[in-house]
Parts: C-alpha cells; sequence; structure tokens
C-alpha cells in the first residue's frame, strides 16, 4: 500500500525547475565568480584583522553573513529577471569596480577597498542579469554595502557630538540623585575615578549595526508596505543613541561602586552587547506599539 501528498510531486519539479534555472543562469559565468572570490578572500581577511575584531566593526561579520544568505534567497528572482546587457557595459562595470577595488588595496586603504569589493558585487550581478537584475537585489546590495567602513574623519565627526550629549545627559541625571560626579566635555569625574566616553559609546557603531539589522528585520517583515517601513526605520537612530546613554550609565555606576579593573574587564564588552539587545528589542517594541498604524494603512 502507498499514499502519496497531494501537490508534492508538482512542488519537487517546481524545485527543480528553480534548481536548473539558477544552474543556467550561473553557468556561463563561474569564471568571474572564481575571479570575484580570489579578489574578495584577501579583502575579507583584512576585514577580519582590522575591524571585525573590534568593537565598532563587530557587525561585519553578521551583515556579511545575512547578506549573502538574501542573495541566495534572490536568486529566483534575479533569474527570471535577468536580461543580459551589452558586453561592453558590462566590461566597464566590472572594469570601474575593479579600478577602485586595485586603488584601495595599492594605497592601502580597506575602506576603498572594500568599497571596490562591493562596487564588483553589484557590477557581477549587472554583468549577470541587466538592470533588471539590479532591480531585483537592489536590498541585499544595499545591506551589504554596511560593510564598507567609514573614514576615521568621517567617524571623528559623526561621534563628537553624540559624545557629548551622552556625557552632559548622564553628568546630570546622576547628579540629580546625589552622584558625586562632574564633566569636562567628554571626560567624567565620578568619586575618585575619572572615566572618558569613547568612540563605541558615543552610539555610532550601534546607530550602523542596529540600522542594518533593522533594514533586514523591515524588509524581511514589511517590505511590501514602504510606508510603514520608513516609519518604523525613523526610529533607530533614537533607539541607539538610548541604549548607549543606558550603557554608559551602567558603565559609570560600576565603575563608582566596583571599582575601574571591574568595569573595563568582562562587563565592558558585556554592556555593549546589553547596548545592542536592548536598540533591537526598542524597534520591537515600537514595531508592536505601531501594529494599529500598519493594519490601518493597510486597510487603506
Amino acid at each position: 500500500m502507498s499514499s502519496t501528498v497531494p501537490g508534492a510531486g508538482n512542488s519537487v519539479q517546481s524545485s527543480l525547475r528553480s534548481l536548473a534555472d539558477r544552474a543556467r543562469w550561473l553557468g556561463p559565468h563561474w569564471i568571474l565568480l572564481l575571479g570575484f572570490a580570489a579578489l574578495a578572500l584577501p579583502t575579507f581577511f583584512d576585514l577580519a584583522n582590522i575591524v571585525w575584531s573590534t568593537e565598532d566593526g563587530a557587525h561585519g561579520p553578521i551583515i556579511l553573513a545575512s547578506g549573502l544568505w538574501l542573495l541566495a534567497r534572490q536568486s529566483p528572482e534575479l533569474a527570471k529577471a535577468a536580461q543580459s546587457p551589452p558586453l561592453w557595459l558590462a566590461i566597464g562595470a566590472l572594469g570601474s569596480a575593479l579600478l577602485v577595488y586595485l586603488f584601495g588595496r595599492l594605497v592601502g586603504v580597506i575602506g576603498i577597498e572594500t568599497g571596490g569589493l562591493m562596487l564588483s558585487v553589484v557590477a557581477l550581478v549587472f554583468a549577470f542579469g541587466g538592470t533588471p537584475a539590479l532591480r531585483a537585489a537592489w536590498f541585499p546590495l544595499f545591506y551589504l554595502a554596511f560593510l564598507v567602513p567609514l573614514p576615521d574623519t568621517v567617524v571623528a565627526l559623526l561621534t563628537q557630538p553624540m559624545k557629548l550629549g551622552i556625557s552632559n545627559a548622564a553628568t546630570q541625571l546622576l547628579q540629580a540623585v546625589g552622584y558625586p560626579i562632574a564633566n569636562t566635555g567628554v571626560t567624567l569625574q565620578v568619586g575618585p575615578y575619572e572615566l572618558l566616553v569613547a568612540q563605541a559609546c558615543s552610539g555610532l557603531n550601534t546607530v550602523i549595526s542596529l540600522s542594518a539589522v533593522g533594514l533586514l528585520y523591515i524588509y524581511l517583515l514589511h517590505r511590501t508596505d514602504w510606508r510603514y517601513a520608513m516609519l518604523l526605520l525613523l526610529f533607530v537612530l533614537p533607539a541607539a543613541i538610548l541604549a548607549n546613554f543606558v550603557r554608559v550609565l551602567l558603565l559609570i555606576l560600576l565603575t563608582y561602586h566596583a571599582g575601574d579593573g571591574v568595569a573595563q574587564g568582562f562587563l565592558h564588552n558585556a554592556a555593549g552587547i546589553f547596548t545592542f539587545a536592548i536598540a533591537l528589542g526598542t524597534v520591537f517594541v515600537i514595531d508592536h506599539l505601531l501594529a494599529p498604524v500598519r493594519a490601518r494603512w493597510a486597510r487603506r
């Protein structure tokens, strides 16, 4: 006796056809994929040693893995939409991206090198399937751009106002509840201890990582409603700043009550993870609270 599940055969056939379509689409371009891998591996190795090993770039491996997953997830759409562009346009796009990559590699600037590598990904998608493929893969390509490290001058320019604002707010709050604390710019004096609100505590790192993860969350859950997606995205920056404010308060209190050695040890790194969890949880809560707005817009 045997039994069959209705529709199971059609589902298997559909999956096999999808795999066949992808294989036919990628088949002629395997040499380009191997060439890209030869460029990408040294860059990812440098990113792992220079950027991802620091607190500022810890989100890099997560973005890389989820970005590649998104591209793989979109590959059926890419295969369907693919329209080969003129050869000269494909060569021009790939050549321009490679020039940026080689320049960054030669001068030793990891940001330019990574930017050139991401442009190479865009050029490869264009070479594979033309403008329709770019439209189908726009979000994974945009999402992978978060791998590009910001220049130090830009980081310093963006973090200074955040560091000053968080330092002043933390000082005023703790003074109001009776703690012996004062600040001069981003330098805090709490009891016998002197603390410096560093770049990692400014909020920029959390803003970048939370923006990336928040965009992924919004895209996967609310991609069909762009108005609501934009509304939810507006809350990413305040959530990141609030979370870093909580982090600075925790580190100040740890230093005052347990000493500098405790605050700057394992708990300092744990506070960074806790900060990101608070920020991400805040976005989830806001999404839940805005559910009536989402439902109202969906009805319209």
